[in-house]
């Protein structure tokens, strides 16, 4: 006698699941789109750059290998050269925190 009861029970249950589970897929798909791009350092520069500073600006770790240092430079200097629209300024930075970052830094600063 049981047995019909505890199989309605899960049956119950189970639809009852199956309904959250769709209204949560609903809600999951209507939530607005989000960039899913890694947000770069937004600036505030010191003047005279760190490793720390550089590291941001890339999006590596501060003890990063230069194959990847240069890589980071690579895809950032993409988006922000002056040529594709970005500007002369950031693009000198994000050189002079790839010379930080190589231990190549002239100690200098920025050109501007």
């Amino acid at each position: 006698m049981a047995t019909p009861f505890f199989a309605g029970l899960a049956v119950a249950a189970a639809a009852l699941a199956g309904r959250y589970g769709v209204q949560a897929w609903q809600a999951f798909k209507a939530r607005p789109p989000q960039a899913r791009m890694r947000k770069f350092y937004e600036g505030g520069f010191q003047p005279k750059m760190t490793r720390r500073e550089a590291a941001l600006i890339l999006g590596v770790r501060e003890g990063a290998t230069p194959d990847k240092v240069k890589e980071a430079h690579r895809k950032v200097m993409v988006a922000n050269h002056p040529d594709a629209g970005g500007s002369h300024y950031l693009a000198s930075k994000i050189n002079e925190a790839k010379d930080v970052m190589l231990g190549k830094s002239k100690g200098g600063g920025s050109a501007f």
